[in-house]
C-alpha cells in the first residue's frame, strides 16, 4: 500500500515540475501517520521542498494534492500544520492487501530492494576451545535473523563462521587435551590454572587414548621439570605458555599437530551440530590458518611495505594505521617475526572482497569495539573502499533463573551451554527472546519466562495466534464449511467492524516491517511488529465469531484470519521460530 502511494505522490510531484526550479530533487517518500486519527499515511514533501522552491509549505502542499490522481485506494487526502499530507485508506485498499498475502503466501513481505547486492555475514565465529556458551547463542540468533531479513529483501547472502584455528588458544586447548590423556593413562599433577578445565576435554583425551594408545605418554616429572610456577606462586599466563612449549619439545611438531587437529575437530563438530539444531547453518567456514598457508597474511604485508603503509621500529613492522582513520598505529609483524592478528584480520577482509562481496557484515562481541577503525583502515591500504565494512557488535546476554543471576566462565569449565539452554527452554524460545532486544542493548534472558505458558511470553503469545486459526480451519473440516481463499478474498467486503480494519492495517505494515528491520539489522522490530499483530489477532478472535451461520461474513473472516495466519508465520521464519499447528 505505502508504494501505491507513493506512485500516486510521484505523479502529483512530476505534474508540478515546470513549476519547481528544475534542480530539486522531488522525492516522493511516505510514511505512516504518526497519529491514526489524521489518516494511515503521510508525507513532509511539501515541507521539505517548500525552501528550495521559494514556497510556501502549506500552498505547496495543496498545489501537489490538487495534481494526485484519483484513486479507489484512497478515501480521503487532508493537509495538516504546516504542511503535512494526509492520505486516509479506503477500505478497498486493505481489501487488496489481504488478497495479496493470501496469493503471495510465504512470499509475502519479501522485496527486491537489495537489488542482488552480495553481501558476507560473518556471525558466531567462536573459538573452538569449547562448547558454545548462552552468549554465543545470541550471537548466532541475531546473525542468523540480519541473514534472513537480508534475503527477504533481495540481497545475495552468503553466511561464514571464521575458525580461529591458528594461535595462542589452540595451543592451550592442545595443551589440556594432552593433559587429561596423560592423567588417564596414570600420571598425576596439579591441572594447570589457566587449562581448560571444562568437562568437554575429557571425552576428547579418551578417543586420544583410543587413537593414539601410549604413543604419546610422556613421564609428567619430565613434562614440568623446570618449568616456571604457576598460580597463584607465578604467572599463569607464564606457565601454560611453557606447558605449551614442552608439549612441543616432546612430542614433535608432528605428533603436536594431531593432538592440535583433534581437539580442533572434535570442538568444531560439536559447534556445527549444535548450530544446526538450533536452526543455524554457515555456507563456509573460513579457517584463520588457510590465509597463512594461501601465504594471504604474507601478501598483505608485503603491500603494506610496498605501499608505504608499514615502517619498521623496535625490530617490528607497524601499520600506519593512525593516518587511514585509527586510533594509533598497530604491530602487523613482531619483533620475533611472527605476523600479529592484525596482519591476518587484514587478509581476512581482503580475501571477502576478491571473492566479490561488495559488503562485509561482521557482527562480534561488545568488547571488539576498537575493531572497525583498524579494519577500515587495513582495506583501505588494500585499496578497498573502508565503508564496504559494516560491524555489528553483540552485547552480552544473562541468564536468569528464580530471580538469581546464572554465573558462566569458559574457562573453569563452570557455564551454560547453548546445547542446555536449548534442552530446557526449547529452540523457539531461545531464538525469539535472543532477538527482543537491540544487539547494542545488554540482554537478561528470563529462564522462567521463556518457559510460561502465559500471555506475558512473547514467543507463546505469537504462536499461539498461528495456532488458534489452525484451530477454527480444523473445526470449519470437521462441520463440512467448504472455504476457498478467492471465495474469501470476494467475502472481504461484508467486514465491517473497528477490529475488523484495525487487523487489516497491522498485516499491510508487514512489508514495511521486513524493510525497516533489514535496513537496520533490527529482527527486534519484527518481534515487536508480530506482538501487536498477535494482540491485534486475540482482540479480534475474543470478540468475534468466525464459523457464523452467514455464508459471506463467514468466509471473509476465515479470510482475514488465514492472513493474519500467513503473515505470523512468515514473521517467525525470519527470526528462526516455528508456527505451531496446535498448541
Amino acid at each position: 500500500m505505502k508504494t501505491k502511494i507513493e506512485g500516486l505522490l510521484a505523479t502529483a510531484l512530476d505534474a508540478l515540475r515546470d513549476q519547481l526550479p528544475q534542480d530539486i530533487a522531488l522525492e516522493a517518500r511516505v510514511e505512516r501517520a504518526r497519529d491514526p486519527r489524521h489518516g494511515d499515511l503521510a508525507t513532509n514533501a511539501a515541507l521539505m521542498l517548500a525552501k528550495p522552491a521559494g514556497r510556501n509549505p502549506r500552498e505547496l502542499a495543496e498545489l501537489i494534492v490538487a495534481q494526485l490522481p484519483a484513486s479507489e485506494l484512497v478515501e480521503s487526502v487532508s493537509i495538516a500544520g504546516p504542511g503535512f499530507i494526509n492520505f486516509r485508506l479506503s477500505k478497498l485498499a486493505f481489501e487488496q492487501e489481504i488478497a495479496a498475502v493470501l496469493e503471495q503466501g510465504a512470499g509475502y513481505g519479501h522485496s527486491s530492494t537489495g537489488a542482488g547486492r552480495r553481501v558476507l555475514v560473518e556471525f558466531v565465529s567462536a573459538n573452538p576451545t569449547g562448547p558454545l556458551h548462552v552468549g554465543h547463542g545470541r550471537h548466532a540468533a541475531y546473525g542468523d535473523s540480519v541473514a534472513n531479513l537480508l534475503e527477504a529483501t533481495g540481497h545475495a547472502v552468503h553466511r561464514e563462521y571464521y575458525v580461529n584455528d591458528a594461535g595462542r588458544q589452540m595451543d592451550i586447548l592442545a595443551a589440556s587435551v594432552w593433559l587429561r590423556y596423560l592423567e588417564a593413562l596414570g600420571e598425576s599433577f596439579a591441572f594447570p590454572a589457566n587449562g581448560y578445565r571444562g568437562g568437554y576435554v575429557q571425552p576428547i583425551a579418551d578417543r586420544l587414548v583410543a587413537e593414539a594408545h601410549h604413543s604419546l605418554l610422556r613421564p609428567a616429572a619430565e613434562v614440568f621439570a623446570g618449568l616456571p610456577p604457576d598460580a597463584p606462586e607465578g604467572d599463569k599466563d607464564e606457565y601454560i605458555d611453557a606447558v605449551v612449549a614442552r608439549m612441543r619439545e616432546l612430542l614433535g611438531e608432528d605428533d603436536y599437530r594431531k593432538v592440535h587437529k583433534l581437539g580442533l575437530d572434535e570442538i568444531l563438530a560439536d559447534i556445527r551440530n549444535d548450530l544446526e539444531e538450533f536452526g543455524v547453518t554457515h555456507d563456509e567456514w573460513f579457517s584463520e590458518r588457510s590465509l597463512t598457508e594461501l601465504g594471504l597474511v604474507a601478501e598483505c604485508i608485503d603491500r603494506l611495505k610496498a605501499d608505504g603503509h608499514a615502517y619498521e621500529r623496535d625490530g617490528a613492522l607497524w601499520f600506519r594505521a593512525s593516518a587511514l582513520g585509527d586510533e594509533k598505529d598497530r604491530v602487523v609483524v613482531r619483533d620475533n617475526g611472527q605476523a600479529t592478528y592484525i596482519a591476518s584480520d587484514i587478509a581476512y577482509h581482503l580475501n571477502k572482497r576478491q571473492r566479490g562481496y561488495a559488503q562485509l557484515l561482521d557482527i562480534l562481541g561488545a568488547d571488539h569495539h576498537g575493531y572497525v577503525a583498524r579494519v577500515r583502515a587495513g582495506l583501505e591500504a588494500m585499496g578497498e573502499p573502508g565503508d564496504s565494512l559494516e560491524v555489528r557488535l553483540v552485547q552480552f546476554a544473562v541468564l536468569y533463573r528464580g530471580g538469581e543471576k546464572v554465573q558462566m566462565s569458559t574457562r573453569s569449565g563452570e557455564f551454560v551451554t547453548l546445547r542446555e539452554l536449548r534442552e530446557e527452554v526449547g529452540n523457539d524460545a531461545a531464538r525469539l527472546f535472543y532477538v527482543l532486544r537491540s544487539n547494542d542493548q545488554h540482554l537478561d534472558f528470563d529462564l522462567e519466562l521463556a518457559k510460561s505458558r502465559s500471555n506475558e511470553n512473547p514467543v507463546y503469545y505469537i504462536q499461539y495466534a498461528h495456532a488458534r486459526v489452525r484451530s477454527v480451519f480444523r473445526q470449519a473440516t470437521e462441520k463440512g464449511l467448504d472455504w476457498k481463499p478467492a471465495q474469501g478474498v470476494a467475502a472481504l467486503a461484508a467486514l465491517d467492524s473497528e477490529h475488523e480494519r484495525a487487523l487489516m492495517a497491522t498485516l499491510g505494515r508487514f512489508p514495511e516491517a521486513v524493510e525497516l528491520a533489514a535496513a537496520n539489522r533490527a529482527p527486534q522490530n519484527v518481534v515487536h511488529y508480530l506482538r501487536e499483530l498477535a494482540q491485534e489477532f486475540h482482540t479480534w478472535y475474543n470478540a468475534e465469531t468466525f464459523l457464523v451461520d452467514d455464508a459471506t461474513v463467514r468466509a471473509g473472516r476465515l479470510a482475514l484470519a488465514e492472513a493474519a495466519r500467513q503473515v505470523i508465520a512468515n514473521g517467525l521464519a525470519l527470526v528462526g521460530v516455528s508456527a505451531p499447528e496446535s498448541m
